[in-house]
């Protein structure tokens, strides 16, 4: 089974990290692990199935992220996952949206650690690549350290060993999604404890990270980290992650050649009949703190979305930041 590298990676983030923002990721680093965005096990075995398992090769290392809590569908969609050569399957524990708990999804399951160790073990028992666990560090008043510790303990049990900890908890009635990634305070203390309670575990931290500083501090006590945010609104963080983390050279060093490289991409999309924002949406941060890069983000936001536009539109942006 192939050795997958997690001192790095991006985020599974709902509605941002799809086909197109991670094969614009891949030209900025070529060796992070890439997670997709979160498919539900309904949306997989009732659903367009290719629509949300579909990608392009060049986005290998590439994990498949699942919401479910199912035993028998979870195993059913880890098949799925294998048979289209993901790397990784991944169990959400971490999701607060009221949408998912009422379909016992995400971060609700931190209530049920014997049902998520059941849910894994399945998986397991379907698939060969690496399940792994991603999780908040507790949910409402069910917050204490031990409270997660015997959370990663009890599936730990099933031989799960990568546990992806979101260093908040989740405050599930009250907070809205995006009040849940900023709100509850941040307790990098318990997962870097987590980790020495649980030295033959891989455990990896998430939550706001955003500085390639700040990142080796925390691998100091980590196993890897993950990046959320900060890899979608400011990517050119990403150029960097190849030289210090894996100690290989960045596929493109240049910003204006990262966009650049996507046109033939982008061309066989319209061929397709896609719009241009479907891939120029998720480059707007690229160029954030150059002069210019108001009028980059605004150029492609009123053009990209037009049926005529192509590729000129991301030269006129580029134009913008003198690239």
């Amino acid at each position: 089974m192939k050795t997958i590298n997690r001192t790095f990676s991006t985020a599974p983030m709902m509605d941002w990290s799809d086909r197109h923002c991670r094969y614009f990721w891949r030209q900025l680093t070529r060796d992070s692990l890439l997670y997709t965005e979160m498919v539900t096990t309904g949306a997989l075995i009732h659903g367009d199935r290719e629509r949300f398992l579909a990608y392009h090769d060049a986005e290998h290392p590439i994990a498949l992220q699942l919401g479910g809590s199912n035993p028998d569908e979870l195993a059913q969609c880890a098949k799925f996952a294998e048979e289209w050569h993901y790397d990784e399957v991944n169990l959400n524990v971490g999701c607060p949206s009221d949408r998912v708990q009422n379909n016992m999804i995400g971060a609700c399951l931190m209530a049920h650690p014997q049902l998520v160790a059941d849910c894994v073990k399945a998986m397991q028992d379907a698939t060969s690549l690496d399940v792994t666990v991603k999780h908040r560090i507790g949910i409402d008043d069910q917050d204490s350290y031990e409270e997660m510790r015997d959370f990663v303990g009890t599936v730990a049990d099933t031989g799960c060993k990568t546990f992806i900890v979101h260093a908040r908890k989740a405050i599930l009635s009250g907070l809205s999604p995006k009040e849940n990634r900023e709100i509850p305070p941040l307790r990098y203390e318990d997962v870097f404890r987590l980790k020495r309670e649980f030295p033959g575990l891989e455990i990896i931290i998430n939550g706001g990270i955003t500085t390639h500083d700040q990142i080796a501090e925390l691998l100091t006590q980590v196993d890897g980290v993950m990046l959320g945010r900060e890899a979608y609104h400011n990517p050119s963080i990403l150029m960097e992650a190849d030289q210090r983390y894996f100690s290989s050279d960045a596929p493109i060093t240049g910003k204006g050649d990262a966009i650049r490289s996507l046109y033939p991409y982008i061309e066989t999309l319209l061929a397709e009949g896609a719009p241009l924002h479907y891939v120029s949406r998720h480059t707007l941060g690229l160029f954030n703190g150059e002069r210019g890069s108001r009028l980059y983000r605004r150029h492609l936001s009123e053009n990209a979305y037009k049926r005529e536009s192509g590729t000129e539109v991301m030269e006129q942006a580029l134009a913008y930041v003198g690239y």
